[in-house]
């Protein structure tokens, strides 16, 4: 009798294991393999993905945009040259905009929530990280300028401006881009990949 319950129980567990799989849609499916998504679950991941990544991007350019903010209230605020104000009141703006176009998803999704356009909020949403991203690197370089000039010659202020820009520009854009290339080489001639979809 134990030996049958033994054996019923494991039956039991490798149909429920079946069941599991084959309701994912991943019954045969090889390690590799990627589930299909019906076009909805497709929208909603990509809804939580730009969720995620706008809270990263989002502390980052609060965090930046109140120390700017504090600085025109320290006393050597006073003692800043005309470019070095003129580089300061450029980051603030940059920075606000930034602060704007990373945070404008939530705004949308408040007032578009129940409109059943949540695939336009992906898109829109997903152009506005691309910006925000594209601000926050330049108010980070901004910022940059504005206090390596006040510590190193500017010469070397600037060049060391440059190298980080530089190094930005890799790590946000040039490597995205060349990976991109290189998952469409390897998938073959097939339709280009939707610009909004990661």
């Amino acid at each position: 009798m134990t030996e049958q319950s033994a054996e019923s129980k494991t039956v039991h567990r490798e149909k429920v294991h079946v069941a599991c799989d084959s309701c994912a849609g991943r019954a045969g499916a090889g390690p590799d393999e990627e589930r299909p998504e019906t076009p909805r679950e497709r929208v909603n991941r990509r809804w939580n993905e730009i969720l995620q990544e706008t809270r990263v991007a989002q502390t980052g350019v609060q965090i930046l945009f109140g120390f700017l903010l504090s600085v025109a209230f320290t006393p050597l605020f006073r003692d800043l040259g005309t470019f070095d104000r003129v580089v300061y009141v450029l980051t603030v703006v940059l920075g606000a905009s930034a602060t704007g176009s990373l945070i404008a998803p939530v705004s949308i999704h408040r007032f578009l929530s129940g409109q059943r356009m949540k695939a336009d909020l992906v898109a829109a949403a997903g152009r506005l990280m691309v910006c925000g991203m594209v601000l926050l690197a330049l108010t980070i370089g901004c910022t940059l300028l504005l206090i390596l000039h006040v510590v190193v010659p500017n010469l070397l202020a600037e060049a060391l401006v440059g190298g980080v820009m530089l190094w930005f520009a890799l790590c946000w854009y040039a490597l995205p881009l060349w990976l991109r290339r290189r998952a469409a080489r390897r998938a073959g001639p097939e339709p280009g990949p939707d610009p909004d979809e990661a």
